[in-house]
């Protein structure tokens, strides 16, 4: 699995830029086609942030197949943390399958299944 986010392959697109600068003989040399396809498959630096027992309820909900409604319910009778303030942050993990837990600042990311 790739924890890659955007930020960080935009630093190492920079890095290699600069060992290029600094090794330059007057060729020029395409690094960036592999950074491009790396950068395109990064994870958002944003990612939203939740505790680990909303992560629980998306991860078992998602694989079931139940809606983006009927999860939000069950995570309204589980946790309090899901108000009004963090329901944009529960919805952004529930459609990018993807987000950092609270608690430890792990990223999570669903697998797909068909």
């Amino acid at each position: 699995m790739n924890n890659e986010t955007k930020r960080d392959v935009f630093e190492q697109l920079l890095n290699e830029h600069q060992n290029l600068i600094s090794k330059d003989n007057g060729m020029h040399i395409n690094i960036t086609t592999p950074l491009n396809i790396m950068y395109d498959n990064a994870l958002p630096d944003n990612l939203p942030v939740i505790p680990k027992v909303v992560g629980d309820v998306i991860v078992k909900f998602k694989h079931k197949k139940f809606s983006l409604s009927m999860s939000y319910a069950a995570v309204v009778s589980v946790s309090s943390w899901m108000t009004l303030e963090h329901e944009e942050d529960f919805a952004r993990a529930w459609l990018l399958g993807v987000w950092r837990v609270g608690e430890t600042g792990e990223i999570v990311k669903l697998e797909v299944t068909e």
